[in-house]
């Protein structure tokens, strides 16, 4: 079975609730890559599903794509089958050359920006908004 790669932009599903990230950036950073640790943890299989993806808990991989503040945080949860990319400039930027290396494989982004959409849908990537990750991550 090839292997899922799940790629998500870190601020625009950060930024998707307003529950104060602004004021700590690297916190919101902090939280979401945990939450991702620990959808990992308890289950690669169970969070492709989530998304609308078959999958094996050995067939999982989650690139969590991080800019700007968010990008310079040292200190994140980490998890085998999280791949932390820290943007050099801007995250969509990132998130396309990522799905674009990624296209021999089945690859999904979670983003609500429709400008990124159309990017990586070119490369055969499929997308989810924030709200069907946050469905599926605990707490």
């Amino acid at each position: 079975m090839p292997v899922l790669h799940v790629i998500v932009d870190g601020a625009n599903v950060v930024g998707s609730r307003p529950d104060g990230w602004w004021r700590d950036r690297a916190g919101a950073a902090r939280k979401l890559a945990g939450k991702l640790s620990a959808a990992l943890t308890a289950g690669p299989a169970l969070l492709a599903r989530g998304l609308g993806e078959e999958a094996t808990d050995e067939d999982v991989w989650v690139h969590l794509v991080l800019e700007g503040a968010a990008a310079r945080v040292e200190d994140l949860p980490t998890h085998p089958g999280l791949d932390v990319v820290h943007a050099p400039a801007d995250g969509d930027s990132a998130i396309a050359a990522l799905a674009a290396d990624l296209a021999a494989e089945p690859v999904v982004v979670v983003t609500a920006d429709r400008g990124l959409r159309e990017r990586v849908r070119v490369s055969g990537a499929r997308t989810v908004g924030p709200e069907t990750l946050l469905r599926v991550l605990p707490g």
